[in-house]
């Protein structure tokens, strides 16, 4: 009998074996998943993504939102290295582009810095004279421009906006020094310039940069008031 009852639990143990190292095996398995998909996602997480703009690291500045025969394309200064890691323009708290566009009326409704790529829906396009982003516009370099003038230039050229607004005095002189090759541009005041860019009309709005003090908020709001009257002049004429 009791040689019997071992001859039975060896053998119901034996059988158990398999079973137990299958059980092992299905739990090692999607151990090894689970750690693969965790694996997965953190390389998504921590991958650059990669945009659109024309830089030699495309994934380190912000995309340019043009479209063919747009009203107006805002040209600004360079990317500020916040904006870039918030991934949209004129995202720093301090940048007053977006209450001034907004209070004066320029897009169809009030619009957020998280919303830029909406302004094509009412016309509007967004570059910037030189690509290359930095912490602040000062720290840019004479190359900086030497190289991305030309390159806006072709830009307008392709797209053929009604409009082309620069933000920023200091940016539109080193347009036209490095991209329409003027030696010593004229400092223009703000509006509607007599130089036209291609077939487009040319218009200086002051930088809205919050560490620009020579204007105020008021000041920008009736520029970009100004903008918005000559769109609508020129799209009824």
């Amino acid at each position: 009998m009791r040689a019997r009852h071992l001859a039975r639990r060896c053998f119901g143990d034996c059988h158990a074996i398999p079973r137990r190292l299958g059980d092992f095996a299905n739990r090692l398995v999607q151990w090894r998943s689970a750690k693969s998909v965790r694996s997965l996602a953190q390389v998504r997480q921590t991958t650059p993504q990669r945009s659109d703009g024309d830089c030699a690291k495309p994934e380190t500045t912000l995309p340019d939102y043009l479209a063919p025969g747009l009203d107006i394309v805002l040209v600004g200064i360079n990317p500020g290295a916040y904006s870039v890691r918030a991934g949209h323009y004129y995202a720093r708290p301090g940048n007053r582009f977006w209450k001034a566009a907004n209070r004066a009326g320029l897009f169809g409704e009030p619009l957020e810095p998280e919303a830029d790529a909406r302004v094509l829906e009412f016309g509007i396009g967004l570059t910037d004279v030189v690509k290359r982003p930095t912490p602040t516009a000062r720290d840019l370099r004479a190359a900086d421009y030497r190289r991305w003038a030309p390159v806006l230039k072709e830009k307008v050229r392709r797209f053929q906006p009604r409009i082309v607004c620069f933000q920023g005095i200091g940016s539109y002189r080193n347009y036209l020094r490095y991209g329409e090759g003027l030696s010593a541009p004229p400092r223009p005041r703000p509006g509607r310039q007599a130089r036209a860019l291609e077939f487009s009309v040319v218009f200086l709005v002051p930088s809205p940069s919050g560490l620009n003090t020579l204007y105020s908020f008021e000041d920008l709001v009736n520029c970009y008031r100004q903008l918005r009257a000559l769109r609508d002049e020129i799209r009824s004429a």
